[in-house]
C-alpha cells in the first residue's frame, strides 16, 4: 500500500495532497465526487484513475465497488457537461477551448461520431474527454446514445484500473508476508 501512496505522492503536486487524502479519506462518497468534476471542464488531471487504483488497491470494498462508483460519478458529470454545453451552443466551446481546437474536434467527432466518443472516454490521460461531452452535446448526438456509451467505456477504464490495481495489491500482500 506504500508504493500505491508514493505513486500518488509523485503525480499529485504536494499542495493538493491535502485534498486528495480528504478524498482518500471518504472513499467511495470522495471518488463520486472526483469523478463528476473530472467529466466536467474544470481539469481533475487523472484523478479519479489514480483515487479509484489507491482505494481498489487497499482493500476496504471490492474493487469492482470503486469501479461502479467512478463509473457513476463520471457518468453524471458527462451528462453535465453534455446539457450545458449543448444549451450554450458553439459559442462556449470556442470560448472554453479555443476556436482551432473546436474546429479539429468538431470535425473529428463529425467523421468518427461515436468511435471518437468510446476511444476518448475510455482512454486515461491526457484525452481532452469533457471537449468531446461538450462537442456531443453542441451536435445535437443522441442522449441515450451518449449516455450508453459513455457508461459502458468508462466502466471498462475504471473496471480495468480498479482491478489490476487490487489484484497487484493482492500479489505484493502475499510476496511481503513470505519474507
Amino acid at each position: 500500500m506504500r508504493l500505491i501512496d508514493t505513486l500518488s505522492d509523485l503525480v499529485v503536486p504536494r499542495h493538493h495532497q491535502g485534498f486528495m487524502a480528504v478524498l482518500r479519506h471518504l472513499g467511495g462518497g470522495g471518488l463520486f465526487l472526483l469523478a463528476i468534476v473530472d467529466s466536467s471542464p474544470v481539469p481533475g488531471f487523472g484523478g479519479p484513475d489514480i483515487l479509484t487504483a489507491i482505494l481498489a488497491a487497499r482493500h476496504r470494498e471490492p474493487w469492482y465497488y470503486y469501479a461502479a462508483v467512478a463509473t457513476a460519478g463520471s457518468v453524471i458529470g458527462a451528462y453535465l457537461t453534455y446539457r450545458v454545453a449543448r444549451k450554450a451552443g458553439l459559442e462556449y466551446l470556442n470560448h472554453k477551448f479555443g476556436e482551432s481546437k473546436v474546429k479539429r474536434l468538431m470535425k473529428y467527432f463529425e467523421r468518427w461520431g461515436t468511435g471518437a466518443l468510446a476511444v476518448a472516454t475510455a482512454t486515461p490521460l491526457p484525452f481532452p474527454t469533457s471537449a468531446f461531452f461538450a462537442a456531443a452535446g453542441v451536435l445535437d448526438y443522441p442522449l441515450r446514445k451518449f449516455m450508453v456509451v459513455v457508461a459502458l467505456s468508462r466502466a471498462v477504464r475504471y473496471g480495468a484500473i480498479a482491478a489490476i490495481a487490487s489484484h497487484y495489491a493482492i500479489d505484493r500482500t502475499v510476496l511481503i508476508g513470505h519474507y
